[in-house]
């Protein structure tokens, strides 16, 4: 009986596994997937993408392509779960006051708008329903790319969310490390830390490499005197806890899966 039993579980387990590694195509990356198997999933099956938006500027520790890192691994994570395509990432972006540093790469407006745009023109025409930017670069990006997929939502009659993934995470920043967070602060560090270990290079860090993010309307610098910015004074220094770095990225993740299914099951329940 004892026998039967340790058979039944290891069948179980062997089902299980087999089940959880099944899925509906061969990969969820569009410049990985066939043209022929792009075309029987999408719009069939799949309706939704995900595109990873970031830049290249200075990290602190981390690396400096970090919010690449950041949406592309955390757009692999859920794909499944929300049953999304994933668009290549746009690697380059509006760079703003870390211009100047070793590595970072600015791309103005007028060039980046309309680039923007038409890669959501061409998502679109490719059969999604749903546009998801998940973008991993804040300053005057995030008003761009809200504004580029509010116009292409109107005009193409498609559905857009743009996702800021780390000011969305602001509460389980303050929830896993009891501070808050900030630009290559605890929390990005940490996510990245929980990405790829290999990014970041505790070794080099020293708390003086960080500058608290100043007041409204006090004072300003170009460049930023430092490639950690701080959200609150005396928050955010990074900790390069390893436990803390994967528990952070579990709920962030769990998060954004959440939000997105839950925006999409609302668009489909209006009719929209």
């Amino acid at each position: 009986m004892l026998k039967m039993l340790c058979a039944f579980a290891f069948y179980l387990l062997f089902v299980n596994a087999a089940f959880a590694q099944a899925d509906i195509v061969s990969t969820r990356e569009m410049d990985r997937i066939n043209w022929m198997e792009f075309k029987e999933v999408v719009p069939a099956k799949i309706n939704t993408v995900i595109l990873p938006t970031g830049t290249l500027e200075p990290h602190g520790v981390i690396n400096n392509g970090a919010d690449n890192t950041a949406p592309f691994a955390m757009a692999k994570t859920i794909s499944r779960r929300v049953n999304a395509m994933i668009a290549p990432t746009l690697p380059y972006g509006i760079t703003g006051s870390m211009e100047a540093y070793p590595g970072a790469f600015q791309i103005t407006e007028s060039a980046y708008r309309p680039f923007v745009k038409q890669i959501l023109e061409g998502l679109a025409k490719n059969g999604f329903k749903n546009i998801v930017i998940m973008n991993g670069h804040g300053g005057g990006q995030t008003a761009v790319l809200q504004s580029v997929a509010a116009e292409v939502a109107a005009e193409r009659k498609v559905r857009t969310l743009v996702i800021n993934w780390w000011s969305f995470a602001s509460d389980e920043t303050k929830a896993v490390f009891g501070e808050d967070g900030g630009h290559a602060g605890l929390n990005e560090t940490a996510f990245i830390q929980a990405i790829d270990p290999t990014l970041v290079h505790p070794e080099r860090y020293k708390p003086e490499m960080a500058t608290s993010y100043p007041p409204a309307g006090t004072w300003s610098a170009v460049p930023f005197p430092s490639s950690i910015g701080l959200y609150q004074k005396g928050q955010g220094y990074p900790k390069f806890d390893k436990a803390k770095a994967d528990e952070y990225y579990r709920v962030v993740t769990d998060k954004v899966a959440n939000l997105i299914s839950d925006t999409v099951r609302k668009w489909d329940a209006a009719g929209l």
